[in-house]
């Protein structure tokens, strides 16, 4: 246990799940949780909130199975703490905007932000709504946001003191005395890229001649439970339609952010889409990538992207990337530790088509005559297009427990 203390700032799904990691693991010897507000009519409230989760079961169960009990005691409302399976906790229930926390008044020097709101890494610590950095003029040294960066005005760049990480891709892509605002992408961005990697460093970029994706992906707490009328200027009024009797159509930056983390990424023709299903947790990637055979090389087939995960899986010893033969369903992978993607090995696919090109209506003309007139016009070209399935839980299996190895990583650099 080290001497040190941790903030995290909100409790909804990823702060809950954050406080959760953070009692099991004790790397911390104290967390102090900003709420914000006052949550129902006591500190004992907040207390039966944490110990339950209809997801995941009670904490003591996560904590020790069948022999788990109540794991929360020395409640202590005139104070705010409580002590979670030994850890002391401090519930801060003031102030929601970051810069008037006060984290240094609790001795909190590393913030986890948990809640969503705070992603614009330019935005001025006085920003009236609250910003990201108001958690550094609050005596925090270090933020680490539980999301991507999402940069409001377009014509402004990304901060040199900010950067966007995904465990076991580009972790030490971070820079302890330059980074002080730390993005750990999104569960899906997490599974794409532990997908995409192998297949580059097999591969390469010249051979990935396009990809795309779509993530089928639970419900969030960003959707509604029944319908509802939209706020003002909301454009996607299928964001107010009942989650769990709908398959909703949205949108996902994971295409964006995948090029933060893998650069080569940007160099090749990539889409990314999401369907929202009536899904507790539990979501699955469809990778698609269109693949340049090699003459002279192996034929890419199935067995061939099989045995490069498997290969990749095997070399990951933090176990973030796993191979799996078996037949899996969602609910297979939830609470898996750690696993970014698991994949469903039996599901991958491969077809190979010739395709063929006409060079003098593909080449710009030079001087008003053909590029290539002298040349033979046609030529044929083997494509392989391959469909890898990667599933992933996109909350505490998955999404946080990476979070809480990263947020561990920048603390021991502290």
């Amino acid at each position: 246990m080290k001497t040190m203390r941790l903030g995290i700032n909100g409790l909804g799904r990823i702060g809950k799940l954050t406080l959760w990691h953070h009692v099991a693991r004790k790397f911390f010897h104290e967390v102090v949780v900003n709420i914000g507000r006052e949550v129902g009519t006591s500190l004992r409230d907040i207390a039966h909130y944490i110990e339950k989760d209809s997801t995941y079961g009670s904490l003591g169960g996560y904590l020790y199975g069948f022999r788990g009990g109540k794991v929360i005691t020395d409640i202590d409302e005139g104070a705010g703490t409580m002590s979670i399976d030994g850890l002391k906790v401090k519930i801060l229930r003031e102030t929601r905007d970051p810069s008037g926390i006060g984290w240094d008044e609790h001795g909190v020097r590393l913030v986890v932000d948990t809640t969503g709101k705070f992603r614009d890494p330019t935005e001025p610590a006085d920003s009236p709504n609250g910003s990201l950095r108001g958690h550094l003029e609050s005596g925090a040294e270090k933020v680490i946001l539980s999301a991507p960066f999402k940069i409001k005005d377009k014509s402004k760049s990304m901060p040199r003191d900010s950067i966007t990480t995904v465990m076991g891709i580009n972790e030490d892509d971070y820079e302890p005395d330059q980074h002080c605002l730390i993005s750990a992408a999104s569960c899906t961005t997490t599974c794409l890229a532990h997908m995409v990697k192998p297949l580059l460093d097999y591969f390469g970029p010249q051979r990935i001649l396009t990809a795309s994706m779509a993530t089928v992906h639970a419900v969030t707490s960003s959707q509604e439970v029944l319908d509802r009328l939209p706020k003002p200027g909301a454009t996607d009024l299928r964001k107010n339609r009942a989650i769990f009797n709908n398959i909703i159509l949205t949108t996902t930056g994971a295409a964006d952010t995948l090029g933060l983390v893998i650069p080569e990424m940007k160099r090749i023709g990539f889409i990314a889409e999401s369907v929202r299903i009536p899904n507790t947790t539990g979501s699955l990637v469809i990778l698609v990538v269109n693949l340049l055979e090699e003459p002279t090389g192996e034929p890419i087939r199935r067995e061939v992207i099989n045995g490069i995960y498997k290969k990749a899986s095997e070399k990951d010893l933090r176990g973030y990337l796993h191979y799996s033969e078996e037949q899996n369903v969602s609910s297979d992978i939830i609470g898996l530790p750690r696993a970014a993607a698991v994949i469903e090995a039996r599901e991958t696919h491969t077809r190979t088509a010739e395709v063929g090109i006409d060079l003098e209506r593909a080449c710009r003309l030079v001087d008003g005559r053909p590029a290539l007139a002298d040349r033979e016009h046609k030529i044929s070209i083997a494509i392989t297009q391959a469909v890898i399935y990667g599933w992933y839980d996109n909350e505490l299996g998955s999404y946080v427990n990476m979070l809480g190895d990263r947020t561990v990583s920048i603390a021991e650099c502290m």
